[in-house]
């Protein structure tokens, strides 16, 4: 939300809704709606649109604006629903040279005709839905989520994630839809949908944990870059500039965080060093273990030698099988 709530003659200002209130309060302002990519570790925000209403308007659109100005094109996107400009703020993205595997999105956005229309641009989606009149074909029958829950398979020893399914939506997409505990209220259950249907379960909840990232993007720009709060200008020109200048604030603080912080900017090293752990499998590592405790054995007294190697001879011994036939050694040779 983008609240400006004192103020009366503000270019395209509208009444809107604030979702995230439990009593659904209105207020005075607009809707921001941001793009942003994030690998995980960092978040960038590439794109962005501060939405007005057709029906909630208060002020409509200066008469003082040439209407073949780019700053005519972003009011009249203004006045358009959010599932109809999310392709194109995609389609920005991409022609920018962006690139990205997946598309996060909360349940407000999570729609079959927004989904459909984003996989079309060759992007996965993965998103929170919700149980409204959306079906789901599964058997030549069209399923509600809560009946897709019912006929879902239970998933065992995963804590947190209770049931997942593949199936279709009405629009023909293929989907699979994992169910998840609500940690709010354990009674009930929480519906993440991925496009891509090969991810495991606890692999799109890992990905959809990254869409946290904008939500601490939105705090730090309120809390500490003031977004909305050091001008007072009424129009929607100026607007958009604080909301660039803030967002590119963020940017450089992003960047300057990567550099000094992510070891990944170690660049080769940081690869090389992944390589080698993903190559070091347990029985190697614990191999390893041993020898390094043989060795700073070598540098102690007899008295605590005779001690280590007692309880060590204990711990091989009492070891499964399986384990012990990886090993080169013996509880005799330690």
């Amino acid at each position: 939300m983008f609240d400006r709530n004192r103020s009366k003659k503000v270019e395209l200002l509208a009444r809107c809704m604030d979702h995230s209130s439990l009593t659904k309060r209105f207020y005075k302002g607009f809707r921001m709606l941001t793009l942003g990519w994030s690998d995980g570790f960092t978040f960038m925000p590439l794109d962005f649109t501060l939405l007005s209403s057709k029906n909630a308007q208060i002020n409509g659109i200066s008469n003082n604006i040439d209407k073949r100005t780019s700053g005519y094109k972003r009011r009249v996107e203004s006045l358009e629903s959010a599932p109809t400009i999310i392709p194109s703020m995609l389609e920005r993205a991409l022609q920018a040279g962006v690139s990205a595997d997946y598309v996060l999105m909360d349940t407000w956005f999570t729609q079959q005709p927004l989904i459909q229309s984003i996989v079309e641009l060759g992007l996965d989606v993965i998103g929170m839905v919700k149980n409204t009149n959306q079906r789901y074909l599964m058997n030549n029958q069209r399923l509600s989520l809560k009946e897709l829950y019912k006929i879902a398979t239970p998933v065992p020893d995963k804590k947190g994630i209770l049931r997942s399914i593949h199936t279709t939506m009405a629009n023909g997409v293929q989907v699979k839809v994992v169910f998840v505990q609500n940690r709010n209220k354990k009674s009930e259950w929480l519906a993440i949908l991925s496009t891509d249907c090969t991810l495991s379960e606890q692999e799109i909840i890992r990905i959809y944990g990254m869409r946290w990232d904008i939500e601490v993007f939105f705090k730090t720009t309120k809390s500490l870059l003031r977004l909305q709060k050091e001008f007072q200008g009424m129009s929607y020109d100026l607007l958009i500039s604080h909301t660039t200048i803030v967002f590119s604030r963020y940017i450089v603080l992003s960047w300057q965080n990567r550099c000094h912080t992510d070891q990944r900017t170690l660049g080769g090293i940081f690869y090389e060093l992944c390589d080698e752990v993903n190559e070091l499998d347990w029985a190697v590592a614990l191999q390893q273990l041993i020898e390094l405790l043989e060795d700073t054995l070598k540098k102690t007294n007899t008295k605590i030698q005779k001690l280590i190697k007692s309880q060590l001879q204990q711990w091989i011994a009492s070891l499964p099988n399986y384990i012990k036939a990886y090993l080169s050694i013996s509880v005799c040779e330690v």
